[in-house]
């Protein structure tokens, strides 16, 4: 399938995909022959929004992003009420299982698991063996803090990753450190997906656990994390929250700017 053309919001330019679309076309990308360039896939919230609104690198990644997917359901009800067509929330939570889901047993898709804790990281290897027949983990790695400062280890990860051979790595280091060093390095991934998506590997190990359905579908899972993890995410998400409504109302009035008919040069009276 051809990838929707993108919407703006809040600078962003949005992919208004449907879930089962989203992993459609990754499944198309897995099935490219060749290794050819690594496409990375980046899944925006309000946290993101208001990051890149000072973060100048953040928005030139996201700009370059090969895929973007609206995760946070209040990214979704601004745009559907600003009339931006977002049909529904495609939480990278929620991607890597249903894409997980779509792999066969006779075409294993590798995968490659980047971040968390190391227990942790192994952990969600083994889950995700005995969990999907169809895909096969070729490694996985825990990187050290700065890391991402260090061309020596960023040179072990990538040299590790390129031995591997995976169809998608899977990036969980938390934004906008993710974002950033799969853009920095995305000539040397050696991968044909990266799915940059958060806490993800800690889901797929059992050591966090998703809000109930009925959460996620009316916007309320940061309402879950927060009680989750109170003392790193409420600071988050009330700075997030006060910041919100500024970049709606700017977003209204680009709205307005752009329906603004132009004005028409008054006629020359002969």
């Amino acid at each position: 399938m051809a990838i929707p053309e993108p919407v703006e919001l809040f600078g962003i330019n949005l992919h208004p995909c449907r879930m089962t679309e989203a992993v459609d076309e990754l499944c198309e990308w897995i099935a490219s022959p060749g290794p050819g360039r690594c496409r990375y896939v980046v899944t925006p919230n309000v946290n993101h929004a208001v990051l890149l609104q000072r973060h100048a690198q953040f928005a030139r990644v996201y700009a370059e992003a090969d895929f973007v997917l609206a995760d946070g359901m209040p990214i979704v009800l601004i745009a559907r009420m600003l009339g931006r067509g977002v049909p529904e929330r495609v939480a990278g939570s929620d991607l890597v299982p249903q894409l997980f889901e779509r792999a066969r047993a006779d075409a294993p898709v590798r995968v490659y698991l980047l971040g968390a804790r190391p227990e942790v990281n192994r952990r969600a290897v083994k889950v995700v063996q005995e969990r999907w027949p169809g895909i096969r983990v070729v490694g996985g790695d825990s990187p050290p803090p700065g890391f991402e400062e260090d061309e020596a280890e960023n040179s072990r990860i990538l040299a590790q990753i390129a031995a591997a051979e995976p169809d998608v790595l899977i990036v969980g280091l938390g934004a906008p450190k993710q974002e950033l060093w799969v853009h920095q390095h995305r000539d040397r991934i050696r991968a044909k997906i990266a799915l940059c998506v958060g806490a993800t590997i800690d889901f797929l190990a059992g050591e966090q656990h998703r809000a109930p359905r009925w959460m996620r579908r009316s916007g309320l899972e940061w309402v879950h994390r927060v009680a989750l993890e109170p003392r790193r995410l409420s600071g988050r998400y009330f700075r997030d929250g006060l910041a919100l409504p500024g970049l709606v109302f700017r977003e209204l009035r680009h709205s307005v700017t752009r329906r603004r008919p132009l004005e028409r040069p008054p006629r020359e009276v002969l």
